[in-house]
């Protein structure tokens, strides 16, 4: 699983910084977290790939959220997709989905489909799960927690040296085969440790703290927080939605998250490290994200 922070821009981007997009990519697909003005052209300076995509999770449509969408979809036509794509988002999707696929004149070569979700829904999907939360925010919008299925145990190489298996032996346990070791069959399952724990993803979008973002993000492995401002900023940040960088550290804190990445970073702040640095004095394992910085998310 893997991290590709297309945008971390708030509201608007400037020179340094695109509107909101985060790709993840995982075996075998691609989602895309918000999809912001000039998502396609951030995906051609990164190592992600949009004809991946097969899911797309707008938290709310807000322009610097959604307004990508357009141009990514008739990018996708003009290059020949013909896989279907999944667009999710909060109670308006199909109204507002509707109208950019409305944009301009081109064809539709595939099949969109658009799925309105409430909080606390969840969307079970191959390989992991989709759980929404309701954020706090002028307008319809939700978190996202993609979560990884649970993995089978790792293989204890010294138990079965202790058992008399050599050579080609491993590699066929490894592989899920059952093999003979004298008048003895050993399955796989009789060397695999505990079940471990699937990874997991929480994307917040836009959202003053809200406890139902700490829920949500209840151990999870990472969770992506905006931080739109310092906290002598955040009485006006919360008015108008938004959290400051003390805020997101705090909800990483009580949730006992692995790492928090904050992102979403106002105008104001053409350099990110002192959201970073106030974030890291409530939670050490905090990163700043940088347009097209990525983040390898290992097996806890």
């Amino acid at each position: 699983m893997e991290l590709t922070f297309l945008g971390t821009a708030g509201s608007w981007p400037t020179k340094e910084r695109s509107p909101s997009a985060v790709a993840l990519q995982m075996d075998g697909e691609s989602v895309l977290l918000d999809c912001g003005e000039g998502t396609q052209r951030q995906f051609f300076q990164s190592n992600a790939s949009f004809m991946r995509l097969r899911r797309i999770f707008i938290t709310h449509f807000h322009g610097d959220h959604f307004l990508g969408l357009p141009g990514l979809i008739q990018t996708m036509c003009l290059n020949n997709r013909t896989e279907p794509l999944d667009v999710y988002g909060p109670s308006d999707a199909k109204e507002m989905v509707g109208r950019a696929l409305q944009m301009g004149y081109f064809t539709l070569r595939f099949p969109v489909h658009i799925h309105a979700l409430s909080a606390g829904e969840e969307v079970v999907l191959d390989g992991y799960s989709v759980r929404t939360g309701q954020t706090k925010h002028p307008v319809p919008s939700l978190a996202y927690r993609l979560q990884e299925n649970e993995k089978r145990g790792r293989f204890d190489a010294e138990k079965a040296r202790a058992m008399g298996i050599r050579g080609a032996d491993f590699g066929k346990l490894e592989a899920g085969e059952s093999v003979r070791v004298g008048d003895r069959t050993i399955a796989p399952s009789d060397l695999q440790g505990p079940p471990r724990p699937g990874r997991s993803v929480v994307y917040t979008g836009d959202t003053a703290p809200t406890d139902a973002v700490r829920v949500l993000s209840t151990h999870a492995t990472v969770l992506i927080h905006e931080a739109t401002t310092l906290a002598e900023l955040e009485g006006q940040s919360n008015e108008w939605g938004h959290s400051s960088a003390r805020q997101a550290a705090t909800i990483a804190k009580d949730a006992g998250v692995g790492t928090l990445i904050l992102t979403h970073f106002s105008s104001r702040y053409p350099d990110v490290e002192p959201l970073e640095a106030e974030a890291r004095a409530i939670f050490p394992s905090t990163i700043a994200a940088r347009d097209l910085m990525t983040y390898l998310i290992r097996q806890p």
